[in-house]
């Protein structure tokens, strides 16, 4: 595997992944701006609609024709919200031409599609084509109202509401049904033109082999926008509140939901990450093996950790006569690691868990890309070998130190509504 980044102006990188094994090649345009509510609905949008037509494929049907014609070929956007960031994009996959047939030259066809796409969309006095546009903004609305179904998550996104309220990283990427209805194609097409002319870019070709024409296709196309960018700051911590915030909501649901979120100022993502893994990512972590299996308090139970807001969340579902006693079991375990109740067995289990996710990146192209995305964002870009002797090299005394400097900032409960409070 080979990895090369090259700057281009205006704020756009350009990063080359090439690996042989592979028998597709695929191209990732990342447009990353700071996360605003009042913005965010907008955006997802305006990038939305660029995977549905474009100036040459009218339709949906069209596009969708020529992309089959392609060997299956496909092509999507996203919307995704990292830290304090929203980062939208558009993301293409499609077979490598040395297994086309007659020689087809597969990778000048899906260059010039996702050229048309990006820079030539279908759209004509200031806003979007009003049939792709309805098409992108009923998906969007459809996606909002799936999240809003998926109770754990949503129990996910109030925590992150409340534990980061005041700060870009309380918003949905998406924004709100209300306010993503409330956007017009005018106004999608007015964040699209300010996110070209505005945002980071950041492009992420892999592929089998080497091909110059890509980056000279983005070199050329983006030569034609009038761009004036910022660099965008991936990591601002979250100041934990002087006192432990609780909320709560009411649903329909039998399984209570129940959020813990902690937040640290310490700069050591390594001993952050080895600590979220022994306290609560693994089958054999403190929580599920003790507030789990051991005291059955929880249905489920599970940590993460958020690096770019130095915050650490525990989500569990949870009968409500246990909500109270499975909170202080989630906070004894926390103790025990305060006090260095941590055995080599529970490090080594910890960097097994870290090294098998590790071996697995490269095995698809797009896990390469979110891997050398994200360690970007991070400001070091390191191999998955390289970041497990980083994880190697973490002492007991640093995940002890980590787990003192959390503090508990916030609980969201999300409760039935059958019992009364």
């Amino acid at each position: 595997m080979r990895y090369n980044r090259t700057e281009l102006p205006g704020n756009i990188g350009f990063s080359s992944i090439i690996d042989e094994k592979f028998k597709t090649a695929g191209l990732i345009v990342r447009f990353i701006t700071e996360l605003s509510g009042g913005e965010a609905a907008a955006n997802a949008l305006g990038i939305g609609v660029l995977s549905s037509s474009s100036a040459e494929y009218r339709t949906l049907a069209e596009f969708n024709e020529k992309l089959s014609s392609l060997y299956g070929a496909a092509l999507n956007t996203f919307a995704r919200k990292r830290g304090d960031v929203q980062v939208l994009g558009i993301s293409a996959s499609w077979l490598d031409k040395r297994y086309a047939f007659d020689g087809e030259d597969l990778d000048s066809e899906m260059l010039r599609i996702i050229r048309g796409c990006i820079f030539e969309p279908n759209a004509e006095n200031g806003e979007f084509d009003a049939d792709s546009y309805m098409i992108t903004k009923n998906d969007l609305l459809d996606r909002i109202d799936a999240e809003l179904n998926n109770k754990r998550g949503y129990a996910l996104s109030r925590a992150a509401e409340i534990a980061f309220r005041g700060e870009p990283a309380e918003f949905s990427c998406y924004g709100t049904k209300e306010s993503a209805s409330a956007v017009t194609s005018a106004e999608a097409y007015k964040a699209y033109r300010k996110l070209l002319e505005t945002a980071q870019v950041e492009i992420c070709y892999i592929a089998p082999k080497e091909d110059p024409a890509v980056l000279e296709m983005f070199r050329e196309s983006f030569g034609t926008v009038n761009r004036n960018s910022d660099k965008v700051t991936f990591r601002s911590v979250s100041p934990a509140k002087t006192e432990t915030v609780t909320e709560s909501d009411k649903f329909d649901v039998l399984q209570c939901k129940m959020v813990m979120s902690f937040k640290t100022d310490l700069d050591d993502a390594f001993a952050i990450k080895l600590l979220s893994t022994i306290f609560g990512e693994t089958p054999v972590s403190k929580l599920f093996m003790n507030v789990r299996e051991k005291l059955s308090l929880c249905y489920y139970c599970a940590c993460r950790s958020t690096y770019a807001k130095g915050s650490l969340m525990v989500d569990i579902g949870v009968e409500r006569q246990n909500i109270e006693k499975a909170k202080a079991e989630i906070l004894r375990q926390l103790d025990e690691i305060k006090q260095g109740n941590i055995t080599d067995e529970d490090i080594e289990s910890a960097l097994l868990s870290l090294d098998n996710a590790l071996t697995q990146i490269g095995d698809t192209p797009s896990s390469y890309s979110a891997w050398y995305f994200e360690r970007f964002c991070d400001g070091e870009i390191v191999t998955p070998e390289e970041q497990y002797e980083n994880y190697r090299k973490v002492t007991k005394e640093r995940i002890i130190q980590a787990a003192n400097s959390l503090r508990l900032d916030s609980v969201y409960l999300m409760l039935d509504k059958e019992v009364q409070a």
